[in-house]
C-alpha cells in the first residue's frame, strides 16, 4: 500500500477483474486470486502471473468500486524489481533504459538518427510551436521508423511548425513505471521535465499513447504550462479546420483498432475515426469489440518485451477478428499495437489476406 496499492482492501473479491479479463480468453489467469494473496502478505505470489497483467485497463473499467488494480500490480511487480527478482527480460530493459535512455540496447547517440536527410524535421528551439516526442519504438524499430517519417511529412504538409529533441531527451518511463520500476521512472520524469522547461516547450505531439498518457496523467507537465496531444487528436482538429485535405481517394474497406492508452485510458475514440471517415472513398468498419470494449493488443504493462506462446498472443484474436469484418486493411495509433499486430498477421500467415497500417502512412498516401 506505501508503494502505491492504495485501493487493495477496498477489493471485496466479486471476481469481476478475473471473468472481465482478456487473458480469460487464451488461458487460465487469476487476478482476484492475486489480489487476495497481497490482501494477506503474499507479496511474492506467483511470479509468471504477476508480469502476465497488461494493464489494458479493463477490470478497472468493469470494477463495481472502482478499485485501481493497475496500481495494486504495480506496486507488486516494484517489491519484486526491487528485490532484484524481475524476468531476464525485463532486467535487461531496466539496465537498457538506465545507461543509455531506451529500452532496446541502442546508443543515445542514434535517437534522431531516424530523421536523417529530413529537411522538414529540424531542432527544436522556443521558435517552435511542437516538439515532435517520437516513443522509443517509433525511433530505434525500422518499420516504425517509417511511420515517424510519415507522421512528420504530415505534419510538414499541413504547416505545422515542429522540431525534435533527440539525443538529450530519453524514453518517456510508461512502461518502466507499469513493469515496477518506480524509483527510475521518477527519474526519467524530472530530467526530462527539466529538459522540455529549459527549452521552452509548451506543446508536445507523441507518436505514442503511452508517452501521451503518461505526459498527460503521470508527468508534472500541467503545472509548468506544457499541453500534450496524441497525434490523431492533432490531424483530426486540421482536417476539421480545412488545414488539411484529401485529394487522393482510397477505395478499401477498412477497420480500427482502438489502442487500450489511447481509448480506454484517455478517452481519445473518436479522432481516429474521423480522420478515417474523412479520407474519400475509405469504408470504415467496426470489429465487434471496438472503442471501449476493445480487446488489448498485449503489448502494455511490459508486455511487448515479454515472449508470449503462439496461441496465447491477444493480437493474433485481434487479426482474425480484423478480417471477419472483410476489411483489407487494419489500422492503429500506436507503435506497440502495429508491432504486435503485424508480427501476429505473420505468424499466423495471413500476408495475402490482410495488411496491416498505422494511420500516418495512410495519411500520407491520401495525400
Amino acid at each position: 500500500m506505501e508503494a502505491g496499492g492504495e485501493d487493495l482492501n477496498l477489493c471485496y473479491q466479486c471476481g469481476r477483474c478475473t471473468s472481465t479479463c482478456p487473458w480469460g480468453l487464451v488461458r487460465e489467469f487469476n487476478p482476484r486470486k492475486m489480489l487476495r494473496l497481497a490482501q494477506i502478505g503474499l507479496e511474492g505470489i506467483e511470479s509468471e502471473d504477476l508480469w502476465l497483467c497488461t494493464t489494458c485497463g479493463v477490470c478497472v473499467q468493469n470494477c463495481p468500486r472502482e478499485v485501481e488494480l493497475i496500481d495494486i500490480i504495480r506496486a507488486m511487480r516494484g517489491m519484486i524489481v526491487e528485490s532484484g527478482s524481475a524476468p531476464p527480460a525485463l532486467r535487461t530493459v531496466i539496465g537498457s533504459i538506465s545507461s543509455q535512455g531506451n529500452p532496446f540496447s541502442e546508443k543515445r547517440e542514434l535517437r534522431a538518427d531516424w530523421a536523417k536527410g529530413l529537411e522538414e524535421v529540424r531542432a527544436f528551439d522556443e521558435g517552435t510551436d511542437f516538439l515532435l516526442f517520437a516513443c522509443c519504438s517509433s525511433v530505434y524499430d525500422p518499420r516504425n521508423q517509417k511511420v515517424t517519417v510519415a507522421l512528420s511529412q504530415v505534419l510538414q504538409r499541413a504547416g505545422i511548425s515542429f522540431g525534435i529533441i533527440g539525443v538529450e531527451e530519453s524514453c518517456c518511463g510508461e512502461s518502466i513505471r507499469k513493469i515496477g520500476g518506480e524509483s527510475l521512472f521518477i527519474d526519467l520524469s524530472g530530467k526530462n521535465t527539466k529538459l522540455f522547461e529549459e527549452l521552452g516547450v509548451r506543446k508536445i505531439i507523441t507518436t505514442s499513447p503511452h508517452c501521451y498518457h503518461t505526459f498527460k496523467n503521470e508527468y508534472p507537465l500541467h503545472s509548468s504550462g506544457i499541453k500534450t496531444l496524441h497525434y490523431t487528436q492533432l490531424i483530426a482538429e486540421l482536417v476539421e479546420k480545412g488545414d488539411l485535405s484529401f485529394s487522393m481517394p482510397m477505395e478499401q474497406k477498412v477497420t480500427y483498432h482502438d489502442p487500450c492508452y489511447l481509448g480506454r485510458h484517455n478517452g481519445v475514440f473518436d479522432a481516429p475515426r474521423e480522420i478515417l471517415t474523412a479520407i474519400p472513398g475509405l469504408e470504415l468498419v467496426e470489429m465487434d469489440r471496438s472503442r471501449e470494449k476493445s480487446l488489448c493488443c498485449g503489448g502494455g504493462g511490459g508486455g511487448i518485451w515479454m515472449e508470449i506462446p503462439k496461441g496465447e498472443r491477444f493480437s493474433e484474436l485481434r487479426i482474425e477478428e480484423a478480417i471477419a469484418t472483410g476489411a483489407e486493411t487494419l489500422i492503429t495509433a500506436c507503435p506497440y499495437c502495429f508491432s504486435l499486430l503485424e508480427d501476429a498477421r505473420l505468424s499466423l500467415n495471413k500476408e495475402e489476406v490482410i495488411k496491416v497500417m498505422e494511420l500516418p502512412e495512410l495519411i500520407i498516401s491520401a495525400l
